[in-house]
């Protein structure tokens, strides 16, 4: 038995700079951070000789190539497994909620895997392999960030350069600033969970039109902003920096935000928020807010949703279990 736990990851700004229509011409950057919820992933032979698959639904399946699941079956490919084995997942979120949830499934199952066949895979190696399946082998029209979050863990800012490489710098907090920095994030459920991939898709296309071309610079540029506030341990300068970034994501691809959640919104601001976005790609998920402790009941108030209470992770996948 292998089980391996890989976090989620909550987004702060430069999304859609890690997609390569972009990167590409410039650089993208972004600043993200591991959250204390997690994918989890248990390996264990079969005994049939047979592949088993357990998610939202199961497989039982004589042949790799009849797995309905592309990414169990482009893992099991890429590491070279093709039979007598069961995969379970479970995760303490549903997909679709704009925390990475795609790809921190694909990095965890990679290193379930790898651990299954007694391989050592580097977080580099496991965040460059999640992105050869889903973007290179899937065609999933998504970027470099998830993958690289929920490989590395932490907080950190993401470089993506024109040549395709990906520089991954910790962002390293007092430990009081970081206690401070958690107090003041609030997350809210907004449902709607989506998919991704036509949002990303749009705003993909959309690099090649200039006003949103140089949209998408000033989101980057505002990762570069939030880099040095938080170096400098200036947490205040956050929630503007959030606001902004979201008011320039909304102008990007239509679906990224709707009448009622930008109701939430203004409700939030007006209790006394500094600043918030929607996590994700767009369309639904979560709502986070930086806001000073004083005014968070007037916000839970104002909003009245679910709120999903969390705290940084800084280990990023890991196998924890292992009885081989």
């Amino acid at each position: 038995m292998i089980v391996a736990k890989t976090p989620f990851r909550m987004s702060f700004v430069g999304g859609g700079s890690d997609l390569e229509a972009f990167y590409s011409k410039d650089y993208g950057a972004v600043v993200s951070t591991t959250i204390d919820k997690y994918m989890y992933m248990m390996i264990h032979p079969y005994f049939h000789e047979k592949i088993r698959v357990k998610y939202s639904r199961t497989e039982d399946v004589d042949n790799i190539n009849d797995l309905k699941h592309p990414i169990v079956r482009e893992c099991l490919r890429l590491v070279g497994i093709e039979k007598g084995i069961e995969i379970a997942s479970i995760a303490d979120v549903p997909a679709g909620t704009g925390i990475g949830s795609s790809s921190t499934f694909t990095v965890c199952l990679l290193h379930a895997l790898y651990a299954h066949k007694g391989k050592f895979a580097s977080k580099e190696k496991l965040a460059r392999d999640a992105c050869k399946i889903e973007i290179g082998i899937l065609k999933e029209p998504i970027g470099k960030q998830d993958q690289y979050a929920a490989s590395y863990g932490g907080l950190n800012y993401l470089r993506f350069n024109s040549n395709g490489t990906v520089f991954v710098q910790p962002i390293v907090l007092d430990p009081a600033v970081k206690k401070r920095l958690e107090r003041r994030l609030l997350m809210f459920y907004v449902g709607n969970e989506r998919s991704a991939g036509s949002i990303l898709g749009e705003q993909e296309m959309n690099m090649e039109k200039k006003e949103k071309y140089e949209r998408m610079r000033k989101m980057a540029g505002l990762a570069d902003s939030l880099k040095d506030s938080l170096s400098w341990g200036r947490i205040k300068d956050f929630g503007e920096i959030l606001r902004e970034g979201w008011l320039l994501k909304k102008g990007m691809a239509r679906g990224i935000s709707y009448p009622a959640l930008d109701g939430y919104y203004e409700k939030a601001m007006r209790a006394g928020a500094a600043g918030g976005k929607l996590l994700g790609a767009g369309g639904g998920g979560f709502l986070l807010f930086y806001c000073e402790p004083k005014y968070q009941d007037r916000v839970r108030r104002a909003l009245n949703l679910k709120e999903l209470g969390v705290r940084f992770d800084s280990e990023g996948s890991t196998v924890i279990y292992t009885d081989k």
